[in-house]
């Protein structure tokens, strides 16, 4: 899929606050791996729509085996940035990729509430290794781990059979047990 198809997906406001977030980040961690980094923009969201019903950044994450991941973040981070790259350059060190602001923070995407809840993100997960965050997103209940288990896919995700589905993960899970919560998401699911 080529970088115009994946651009579609998003409009203006939509890829500032992704390419911004990113600049965030990559400015308060050091050394932020591709993998950290798709990691922690799926906690974002995780824990966006626990507090609120509503996503920070609204991507679409899939069950992979090192997921949940945001396949076309994911191709960005991975190949020669298109559409986000403006916001971010990477350098190659072995077998790692480290991703590093390219600009100045703009806040003009986001709320005071989204600038607290990516400075938690950054206190409580920021220090973490990625094989760490690995852990903390397949944990048992967690979306992925649901999804995979709901779709018949878990252990041949942990045996390392296959390496990812499109099973896109049902971040919905977060807030059945809190109707408000619930009602706000799925409102915030179909006008989005």
């Amino acid at each position: 899929m080529g970088a115009s198809e994946f651009y579609t997906r998003y409009n203006d406001d939509q890829l500032s606050k992704i390419g911004n977030t990113i600049i965030y980040l990559s400015k308060k961690i050091d050394k932020l791996s591709k993998t950290k980094l798709l990691k922690l923009l799926y906690i974002l969201d995780e824990i966006s729509i626990k507090k609120s019903g509503i996503p920070i950044l609204n991507l679409k994450f899939k069950t992979w085996k090192f997921g949940p991941v945001s396949e076309d973040i994911f191709v960005e981070l991975s190949s020669e940035p298109s559409f986000l790259k403006d916001y971010f350059y990477k350098i190659i060190e072995g077998d790692n990729i480290y991703i590093l602001p390219n600009g100045e923070f703009n806040d003009d995407e986001f709320s005071q509430n989204d600038l607290d809840l990516m400075d938690f993100v950054i206190n409580e997960f920021g220090n973490k290794t990625a094989k760490d965050l690995i852990s903390y997103t397949h944990r048992e209940n967690s979306p992925w781990h649901n999804t995979a288990k709901k779709n018949s896919v878990l252990e041949l995700l942990q045996n390392e059979q296959i390496n990812n589905t499109e099973f896109v993960v049902d971040m919905s899970d977060l807030v059945k047990y809190d109707d408000r919560k619930a009602a706000i998401y799925q409102e915030y699911k179909m006008l989005h």
